[in-house]
């Protein structure tokens, strides 16, 4: 964040604000948002040496109503420095008042899509997704409504942070992406989402759910290329790009997957999704499948593109 003038920003407030859009829960959050601040510090430090004191600072935690801040906030550490603020809302709102913020960090929440595409579910519609969970493999119409989808909450998000943000602060989003022109397909989770889909419709045929109940659960979910975020964020027209590229989400990981773990982390991700359509004796069949599933073609796993399956974006405030 070279171009963060912290200077500036700091003279329109005695107390500096950051806030973390779709925090969830864990102590992650609360390290990512500390440094964040270390940042900070250090760039007032060299932009403001004659400063005798540092501005306040606060941190704001922003995520669903549902979100358990009550945990979020026992990671905290006894010996913080900065004030501490939670806000539930949708983060496709205004949720804090108009030039407020100064700097805002968003990871792993903006491919999560507000609603699903309702033709998704739309049988006379081109992207009617029968017997499929995700866009993936999908007719080109239901990636196109994904796509769309997304377009929207990016413009709604960029427009509430516009109006919340000081001119000159930034937002650094990290999240799900593909390069561009990538089928999903070619990528560890699209595979997964395919045979998901695959397994809950073997399950249609041993009665344990309905065709039915199939045909109305998307996934609401879309990795946005950054050709895509770029024209959302050019269109949006509030913000300039600092910084954009394509990341590998986890180089630590060389070797092999191990399936069984792999697929205990997905289960903690996305078993409520499941659970709230389709009925509870059915979830444990789901996932011992999708183990087994996924162990028979490994070999396919293993070849997946990996690399820039992570996107690093910073934007400035006009």
């Amino acid at each position: 964040m070279k171009n963060l003038d912290v200077e500036t920003l700091s003279s329109t407030s005695n107390i500096f604000r950051v806030a973390d859009f779709g925090c969830g829960v864990g102590s992650n959050t609360i390290n990512s948002m500390q440094d964040l601040l270390q940042i900070v510090k250090k760039k007032y430090i060299s932009q403001c040496p004659t400063s005798s004191q540092m501005p306040e600072f606060q941190v704001i935690f922003n995520d669903q109503f549902t979100n358990d801040f009550n945990t979020l906030f026992t990671y905290l550490p006894q010996d913080k420095q900065y004030l501490v603020a939670s806000v539930p809302g949708s983060f496709h709102n205004q949720v804090l008042p108009k030039s407020s913020l100064h700097l805002a960090h968003c990871s792993y929440s903006l491919h999560w899509l507000s609603r699903l595409p309702k033709e998704l579910r739309d049988e006379r519609s081109p992207a009617w997704n029968k017997g499929k969970i995700h866009y993936t493999s999908a007719p080109p119409e239901v990636l196109m409504a994904y796509a769309t989808q997304f377009a929207e909450d990016l413009d709604n998000f960029l427009s509430a942070r516009g109006g919340e943000m000081v001119s000159g602060g930034m937002i650094v989003i990290v999240g799900s992406s593909i390069p561009d022109g990538m089928p999903y397909s070619q990528v560890v989770n699209g595979i997964m989402f395919d045979c998901m889909g695959s397994i809950l419709m073997d399950m249609v045929k041993t009665g344990s759910i309905s065709e039915a109940d199939v045909d109305a659960f998307n996934l609401p979910i879309y990795a946005c290329p950054p050709g895509e975020f770029i024209e959302g964020v050019e269109r949006n027209g509030l913000f300039s790009i600092e910084v954009i590229e394509l990341m590998n989400p986890a180089p630590w990981l060389k070797g092999p997957i191990d399936i069984p773990v792999f697929v205990k982390h997905v289960r903690a991700a996305m078993e409520g999704m499941f659970s709230n359509h389709f009925p509870s004796k059915s979830i444990d069949e789901l996932f011992d499948h999708l183990v087994l599933k996924l162990s028979d073609i490994s070999q396919q796993l293993e070849s997946c593109y990996r690399d820039g399956l992570q996107l690093f974006a910073i934007l400035k405030r006009k």
